[in-house]
């Protein structure tokens, strides 16, 4: 049996708490300096494609399902039970996997602390063909990506093609045609 180091079994938690953090402070500072509803360009001749625009978002991702922060706090909730209880099943799991559980759990967290506070989502983040969004906003589509990413091409069932069920049905059929 390989030997793994002590901190693999954290490396969700380390992910989380640094998605957590990042967003904090990132919405600290649009909250802080930049007026609700203004951009400001930190590199002017990006003004066409980036910007930082400070927006508030009573809604899901988009803005969609406005005015339901209530809804989306046991929603996050929920999501970050279902992490917590599944992590015991994939602390020595790969490290996408942990990582990708570990950047949904800090982005639920993060806009949950906003809904809980202030009943909004600070956005900020605006590449002006898509949506504002935040860091936690992307740590949870970045965390998706990655758990797609670990099901369709890391995940193999124990055993090879033996773990592969027979076909008892299949037999019979073919013994009776002989």
């Amino acid at each position: 049996m390989k030997h793994r180091p002590i901190w693999r079994g954290f490396v969700l938690f380390l992910i989380a708490l640094a998605s957590i953090a990042l967003d904090r402070y990132t919405k600290y500072l649009v909250r802080t300096y930049l007026p609700l509803r203004q951009s400001w360009n930190p590199i002017p001749w990006l003004n066409p494609i980036f910007t930082f625009t400070h927006i508030r978002n009573t809604g899901a991702a988009f803005g969609l399902f406005s005015n339901m922060s209530v809804v989306f706090i046991f929603i996050a909730l929920a999501v970050i039970v279902a992490i917590v209880i599944y992590y015991r099943q994939i602390a020595t799991a790969s490290w996408v996997l942990q990582v990708a559980l570990g950047l949904q759990l800090g982005g639920a967290v993060g806009n949950m602390i906003d809904r809980i506070l202030y009943g909004y989502v600070t956005d900020f983040i605006d590449f002006r063909v898509w949506p504002v969004f935040n860091v936690a906003d992307a740590s949870i589509v970045v965390g998706t990506i990655l758990l797609a990413y670990y099901a369709l091409f890391m995940e193999r069932p124990k055993g090879g093609d033996e773990a592969l069920p027979e076909r008892p049905e299949a037999d019979a059929h073919e013994a009776g045609d002989s």
